[in-house]
């Protein structure tokens, strides 16, 4: 494993300070925390950035419902921010607030610098604003000629003077970036989301209000004091203003951004506004830009309304923040829909924690104080063991690629491998029977061994479970600091003899009592719904609102490729092109239908962000959209060819 950057900055969004955090915001904290806690122990110059963002009319509003003055209602909000961090020990290197001086004077100096370069301009603008998404959105993009496509309420008809930033002069050179840079935007299926939005073509973009006063002014300069920032190009400027732009600029060699974390929710704004934003005042552009999923609980979607919100702090302080950080990077790959479950919450911290690492450390000490008076050495590991070392060192290479292109859930799953290695050879090996036999050289080895396995996991698993892997470590005889990894994992080095003790359990078992009991605890209390009249029809079909509706992401797919499944009287696997990186695995029951001839290369509606199932052992990841009745079944397909992806609405 090598390391060529030798300085990485590492953000988080600046979270919205409408409502207190939940588990999406800790998520993509967790993740910007692991990233730069590595960064920092393979020697990198780290700088780690998260904050608040405070302005716009959305926070206006919020703060006069609550009859606060909106300064000290921002401030109540980002405080609780800041605390929650503090808490789980995230280890930011700055928190930036958008209400900040320094900040303010930052924007200003990029809106001079950007209309100078010629790329704003003054018009009025006349659309449909939605408050909450802080958005214009034109007449043929809204949802049932009101609707707001990214959140569904409704929008009103806003005409007010504007600036206008040349958005469209740079659709050729954003799209030359994301060609000569794959790996810019993570996962690679929402790159290819992004290219699509831009090929349709961009529109100017309106980066000024006059309808509230909540935001950053112009310049003085401009002599226009009636109107403010737009919340997005004020808040995206954070990533520089935070390093000084405008101002001192003493931190801004750390520009560009290693990794920009971000919620998928949010990610046109940081790769098409952004770039363009950095392009036009002549800044480096990021590395990656990483768009996470969302989380659901129990296969729901959050809400206040079901009262099945996760409380990151309530979870933390249940089963240990450190528990929790490994839970919500090993759960879900990057990119992906996570789903909260406390149970799965549970057998995590039981099997992958309890049965694998902590009971191996069990197992070295037991040993060690059985045979060695404690003692453990290594210096003949290789003479007795070169395979197993071999087989750790092949996933250890693997991984530093994976942290940065945040594939965290392959991380883990790799980190692991080692943990399997060492407790295979402790059961293929028998020390118990080694040291019956005379075999004391071999069993000493064997025991250095497993502390060379331990020690190289803590070490690399030190960025996601600091506090543990330093128990680990100590018990192990060293301290984990950027030194003691480059001796161990990248030159290989053997640790010095020590002494074992005996210790508490790293993870005590969570025992199924308290996990039923836990399980009650937390039961969302959900009281059942009085059915109104109103809410269903003469022939007893529900009624639903268009928000639930929108809830359910249906795609155009073409069926790349059919196949019987073996033993099934009605099931095909089929791949399903929905337009992201890989076809979709679908297990269909239309065998009795079609055959896979009938299917290749022909088109389908799939329900795209249904919850994955696995039929006769096979993962499903979708489904076709179908009618049947007494003459058969019928896919549903669209009456011309359609784009791969086309949403259906």
């Amino acid at each position: 494993m090598s390391s060529c950057h030798k300085s990485s900055y590492i953000t988080t969004p600046i979270y919205y300070v409408n409502d207190v955090a939940h588990i999406g915001h800790a998520y993509t904290t967790i993740i910007a925390d692991t990233i730069a806690r590595y960064a920092r122990l393979i020697g990198h110059d780290t700088f780690f950035l998260t904050g608040t963002d405070e302005h716009g009319q959305k926070i206006e509003e919020s703060a006069k419902k609550r009859g606060k003055d909106t300064k000290a209602y921002v401030d109540e909000i980002s405080a609780t921010f800041k605390n929650l961090w503090d808490d789980f020990d995230i280890s930011y290197d700055k928190f930036i607030r958008t209400t900040d001086e320094e900040h303010k004077k930052g924007v200003q100096k990029a809106f001079s610098t950007m209309y100078e370069n010629g790329d704003i301009y003054k018009d009025t603008y006349q659309g449909h604003y939605c408050i909450p998404c802080e958005s214009f959105f034109s007449a043929i993009q809204l949802v049932d000629d009101e609707f707001c496509p990214d959140c569904g309420r409704s929008t009103s008809i806003v005409e007010e003077e504007s600036y206008f930033f040349k958005l469209s002069d740079y659709e050729d050179r954003l799209l030359a970036w994301y060609r000569d840079n794959p790996n810019c935007i993570l996962p690679k299926s929402k790159r290819n989301e992004v290219i699509r939005f831009v090929e349709g073509g961009l529109n100017d973009l309106s980066i000024t209000r006059t309808s509230f006063d909540w935001g950053v002014k112009l310049p003085e300069s401009f002599n226009d004091p009636k109107h403010v920032m737009y919340v997005w190009l004020d808040a995206l400027m954070n990533y520089v203003t935070a390093l000084g732009y405008g101002g001192d600029e003493e931190n801004m060699d750390f520009y560009p951004a290693r990794v920009h974390l971000i919620g998928k929710d949010i990610l046109r704004f940081h790769a098409i506004y952004w770039p363009a934003f950095l392009m036009s005042l002549d800044l480096p552009l990021p590395k990656h830009i990483g768009a996470h999923g969302w989380w659901t609980r129990n296969g729901e979607k959050m809400s206040k309304s079901k009262g099945n919100v996760v409380n990151p702090k309530e979870v933390a302080d249940a089963y240990g923040i450190e528990n929790f950080r490994y839970f919500m990077l090993r759960e879900v790959p990057f990119g992906g829909d996570g789903d909260f479950s406390q149970t799965a919450l549970i057998d995590r911290i039981n099997s992958d924690l309890g049965n694998d690492l902590g009971n191996l450390l069990n197992r070295l000490i037991g040993m060690s104080g059985k045979y060695f008076e404690g003692r453990v050495e290594s210096d003949l590991v290789s003479k007795y063991y070169q395979a197993e070392l071999d087989e750790v060192q092949a996933s250890l290479d693997k991984l530093e690629p994976m942290i940065f292109e945040l594939q965290l859930h392959k991380y883990l799953e790799e980190l692991w491998r080692p943990l399997t290695v060492a407790n295979r050879a402790i059961d293929r090996y028998q020390p118990w029977t080694m040291i019956k036999e005379g075999k004391t050289e071999e069993t000493m080895a064997l025991n250095g061994l497993i502390a060379t396995i331990l020690a190289k996991v803590s070490l690399m698993l030190h960025a996601v479970m600091p506090k543990t892997t330093n128990i680990v470590c100590n018990a192990l005889g060293f301290e984990i600091t950027p030194e003691s990894f480059e001796q161990i994992i990248r030159k290989g080095e053997m640790l010095e003899p020590f002494v074992t003790a005996k210790r508490e359990p790293l993870f005590p078992r969570i025992e199924e009592q308290l996990l039923e009991e836990k399980k009650k605890e937390e039961e969302p209390k959900i009281e059942p719904k009085k059915e109104k009249k109103e809410d269903k029809k003469a022939d007893g079909i529900a009624l639903i609102g268009i928000d639930k509706f929108f809830e359910t992401s249906l795609k155009i797919g073409t069926i790349v490729s059919a196949e019987e499944v073996p033993k099934s009287k009605k099931l095909l696997l089929l791949q399903v092109d929905i337009g992201e990186e890989n076809p979709r695995q679908v297990v269909a029951g239309i065998k009795e239908w079609y055959s896979p001839d009938d299917l290749v290369g022909t088109q389908a509606c799939v329900v795209a962000n249904l919850k994955p199932a696995k039929l006769m052992g096979m993962k499903s990841e979708g489904m076709l959209l179908a009618a049947k009745d007494k003459d058969g079944l019928s896919l549903i397909r669209p009456e011309k060819p359609k784009t791969i992806g086309t949403p259906i609405s």
